[in-house]
């Protein structure tokens, strides 16, 4: 595995690949790897000559602090699982070489902003749309492969390549899940044994949801995911929204592609969830 830190020297590395004919893959994460990111890499080689996965801790999409300061950063760990599943290309780059002083960033992405988990989390979106973007603009992707889990990263994703007219194709991959339902995420390891036996809710509400859905009885459902999760113990429920799949406003009677999302604080830590409910 080819491992770059300069964003000159990848595209290089890059261009030499694509004048050769090799479709370039994408997979951009912050590091701590797990199962699903790997799944992400896999489905990357099935559908591109080469995969790149770009490692960074992106400062500008982190509203609170501390919430960077811990961020788990296990660089060799990660390099070791992206060597195993035989990634070709990492770039890891410093927060130096992506950021300039000062810069300013704004894009129009409607609506998706403020709602869920952009009503939670101001200003997260802007960030996280500014490191995509420079992330395109450096590997230049012919596709690129997120995991579902981040469901509303997706569609805001999707806004901005659609209003800048970037060239890369876009693929939602499944949510990996640990064996008892918890959504697979680099957060997970702060959570206690307690915590992670209370963040069950989570997937066991969702799949109950999906299990018995019914258009006619959304805010009945709603209600009863809301206390299911909020009944459990270390938990605090931050939205449970039965959604349009498309939009993420709240699903109607007519709606035809629905999504459930959740986000709760469980212990110390945030965590979120979903599951397509109908397609």
């Amino acid at each position: 595995m080819e491992n770059f830190t300069k964003k000159a020297q990848l595209q290089q590395h890059l261009q030499s690949l694509k004048a050769a004919g090799a479709v370039i893959g994408f997979v951009p994460t912050m590091g701590a790897l797990h199962v699903g990111h790997l799944s992400l890499i896999k489905q990357a080689q099935q559908q591109c000559d080469v995969v790149v996965c770009s490692i960074f801790v992106n400062p500008t999409q982190f509203n609170d602090p501390k919430d960077l300061e811990i961020y788990p950063r296990p660089i060799q760990d990660d390099i070791a699982k992206l060597q195993q599943v035989g990634c070709d290309v990492l770039f890891n780059p410093g927060v130096t070489e992506m950021y300039a002083d000062n810069e300013k960033w704004h894009l129009d992405i409607g609506e998706l902003e403020g709602l869920l988990e952009g009503k939670f989390r101001p200003g997260h979106y802007q960030g996280v749309t500014q490191v995509v973007f420079k992330l395109f603009d450096i590997v230049k992707p012919a596709a690129a492969f997120f995991g579902q889990k981040d469901y509303q990263q997706v569609l805001v994703i999707t806004q901005m390549v659609k209003l800048l007219n970037m060239p890369v194709k876009l693929a939602m991959c499944p949510i990996e899940r640990e064996a008892d339902g918890l959504a697979m995420s680099s957060r997970n390891i702060h959570l206690t044994a307690a915590d992670r036996q209370h963040a069950l809710i989570l997937s066991k509400t969702l799949n109950n949801v999906k299990a018995n859905f019914d258009s006619n009885h959304i805010e009945q459902l709603t209600q009863n995911a809301e206390a299911a999760i909020s009944a459990e113990l270390g938990l605090t429920l931050g939205y449970f929204e039965i959604a349009d799949a498309d939009t993420l406003r709240p699903a109607t009677q007519t709606t035809k592609k629905v999504v459930a999302l959740v986000a709760a604080m469980v212990g110390k830590t945030r965590l979120i969830d979903n599951v397509i409910v109908s397609s």
